[in-house]
Formats: structure tokens, sequence, C-alpha cells
């Protein structure tokens, strides 16, 4: 298939453009480089070194054979340079990872909430109207997110997308239908996901778009079988409070000796994947997309579910170091749980990666192989979703 992979510089994008072209696809990434941007921003790099985009795609070759195509491009901005690039490839899916991902940026300030949904609204309905314009038949598959749910504690498995609702009609007859399972974003960014919804909603009905979208649990782990291949194509590894998901954080504050951070209570129960399984669900969507047809599908790409203390104590004991609790930035009940469906990525021959002591030692290894680059002042989060928790969080210090 001809692939065009938008964001594929990112954390997730890079791996699965690697995984999407070692299987046999032909694979162009779209990015406009501005994660990199942001680690200036934010003045704190990846754990992992980075190399430059003709670097990484040098050493692909290399250890390949195969090339990888790369277009500097901002989707939210670049509408005509982007309906003429679909013009050229003509692609058969296009895998939609170009949106800021981080739920603590996308609360930093008055402007990070802005460019968020700028960003990520803009560049997802260009995409949309874009393949209409085209009139080519596009897959698209988007990394969405679990947090659309939002993390109440409800008594059901959380189902892929759909509920089914009945009430009755003005005749008192009892109707059925499919709804979107009722959206509570936890931040702007899980907010811009939900809107994300409405928006294939509304392009599959109106227009016949095809999609796909994978509703992605906290994704842990860094090397795939593809980026081990050279040192030049290791993925990134985030641990600072806006960007380093809540394991990858814990495995680096391991690594360094720095007490892991709770947040609150650490009951908060969070949906996990690991990153060879998200780029395997990436391709196993990619490569069903002839079965998508009128509804978008929506796939739950999460594997297993725990509390975030008892994630912090696992690491704690494999590592030998100690867990704090600080003061919780986000404004979100104090524990929860939270049970969820795969059945679809199961079904297309998903074979989950569980969470064990060999692999979380493996991902320390490599945590302390940089330990080095790492900036201990980075590590607390510092984003705040509500002055009221801004001023706990200086309570909880003084």
């Amino acid at each position: 298939m001809r692939i065009l992979v938008l964001g594929g510089d990112g954390f997730c994008g890079w791996p699965s453009a690697l995984h999407l072209a070692a299987s046999g696809h032909d694979v162009t990434i779209v990015d406009s480089l501005v994660r990199r941007k942001i680690d200036d921003e934010l003045g704190v790099h990846s754990l992992t070194p980075i190399h430059s985009p003709a670097e990484r795609m040098t050493a692909w070759h290399e250890v390949s054979g195969e090339r990888i195509e790369i277009v500097e491009l901002d989707l939210a901005r670049d509408y005509d340079p982007l309906a003429e690039l679909l013009r050229t490839t003509r692609p058969d899916t296009v895998v939609h990872f170009a949106e800021q991902r981080a739920a603590p940026y996308s609360m930093k300030s008055p402007a990070h909430k802005r460019y968020t949904v700028d960003n990520n609204l803009n560049g997802t309905h260009n995409l949309l109207a874009a393949i209409v314009e085209t009139g080519l038949d596009v897959h698209v598959v988007h990394l969405g997110t679990m947090g659309v749910y939002g993390y109440e504690t409800v008594p059901v498995d959380l189902p892929e997308g759909y509920l089914t609702v009945s009430y009755p009609d003005r005749n008192g007859e009892m109707r059925s239908r499919d709804i979107l399972y009722p959206t509570q974003p936890g931040s702007v960014y899980h907010l811009t996901k939900s809107l994300d919804q409405l928006l294939f909603q509304f392009y599959a009905r109106n227009d016949g778009i095809r999609i796909t979208d994978l509703h992605q649990g906290i994704v842990w782990g860094t090397q795939t079988d593809e980026t081990a291949r050279d040192p030049r194509l290791i993925n990134r590894f985030d641990y600072d409070g806006d960007f380093g998901t809540v394991l990858n954080r814990f495995l680096v504050e391991a690594a360094v000796g720095h007490p892991l951070t709770v947040h609150g209570t650490g009951g908060q129960t969070r949906a996990f994947i690991n990153i060879r399984d998200s780029i395997r669900c990436i391709r196993l969507a990619v490569e069903s997309g002839s079965e998508v047809n009128g509804q978008v599908r929506v796939m739950n790409q999460m594997t297993e579910t725990h509390r975030v203390a008892d994630l912090a104590e696992l690491v704690a004991a494999l590592a030998g170091c100690e867990v704090a609790t600080v003061s919780n930035p986000r404004k979100e009940a104090d524990e929860n749980q939270l049970a969820a469906r795969n059945d679809l990525l199961l079904g297309l021959g998903l074979d989950p990666i569980r969470l064990d002591s060999e692999l979380l030692s493996a991902e320390i290894e490599i945590a302390r192989k940089y330990a080095e680059r790492v900036d201990r002042n980075h590590i607390p989060c510092t984003s705040y979703w509500t002055e009221d928790r801004r001023n706990a969080a200086q309570e909880h210090d003084r």
C-alpha cells in the first residue's frame, strides 16, 4: 500500500512509519517537525538522542535497502500543499498522528490551550476536506485516545466507541440506536480528540470517507525491532512533566535515583499499551481498511489497565527506589476503576505484550544508559488544570 504517515517524526509516528515500511508498504512521512521545536521551547529534550530527519532516513536506507521519503508540511496551515500531496501520491491510507499529544502541555497556559485546539482540529479537518476535494478513496487511520471516555468509575467494560441506547418514541414504542459513547474529556488535549470524533462521524456519513479511529491507552516503552537496528533510528523517550507518559517517567526516575512521583493518591486507573503493540495495532488497522465502510470504525488500542500507585510500587521494587506522593495537578477524582473492551484488535490478530518485570527492567537499562541527559528540574509536572490545583501544589511543597 501507499501510505502517508502524518506526524511520522514523533514518538508513535516514527516507529509506526518504520514498521509499516518493514512490512512492505510504500511510506512517506509528512511532518512539520514542531515536536522538535517544542523541545527547544520547554528547554528539555528526549532522554534518547534524536538524530535529524535526514540522518534518520539515511540510516533506514542503509539498514533496510528501502527509502522513506519525508515531506515537511504543517497539516493545520498548509492546506493547498496537502491537497496537492494527496493528488500526486494518491495514497491508499493516511495514518494521522499529526496532533499535539500531551494533556499537561495543553493545559499549560491559555496560549497552549489555543494552540492545541487550533493545531489539532484544523489539521484533522484540513485532511478530511482535502480528501473530499481530491475525490480519492483513502482510508484514514487516526490515533485517538482512551481519554475521550473520561476516567469516572463506570461498572461496565467501556465499549469500542459506541453505546447502544433505547428510548421511547412519541408513540410510546421503543427505539434503539448506536451513539458515540458520551465523552468526558479531562483536558483540552482530550477535548480535541473528542471533537475529532464528530468530524469523523460527519465526513463518514456525508462523504463516505473510510475512517478508523484508534482510542489508544498510555504508551510505555521506547524501542521496537526497527528502531533498534541502528542508533540513528532510536525512538523518543520523553520523561518531563509535560510529555513524559506516566510509566516511562517512573522508569527514568528509577534509573537516576529520583523518587517516583505519584500524583495524589495514585488511585487513578489507566489503560496501557506497549510501544511494540501500538505499532502492530496501526499496521493491523491499515491492512484491514477494506473492512471499513459507512460507520466510523472505533477500536480501543489498549492491552491492560493498572492503578498508577501499583505501577509505582512495581517499578520501585525492581529498581530499589522510593515512591513519593505529590500534589495532583489534574482536576480528577482521587480514585477510579476502569475496564475496556478491545475485541476488534484481538480479532485482527493482536497478541498483547503484557507488562512484566523483564520488559520493565530492559527499559530501566535504556534509561540508565542515557541517565546523564536527564534534567531533574523538568521531571515534575508544572502544568496545572486550575488555580486551585496550583495553590494546592504550593501548599503541599511548603
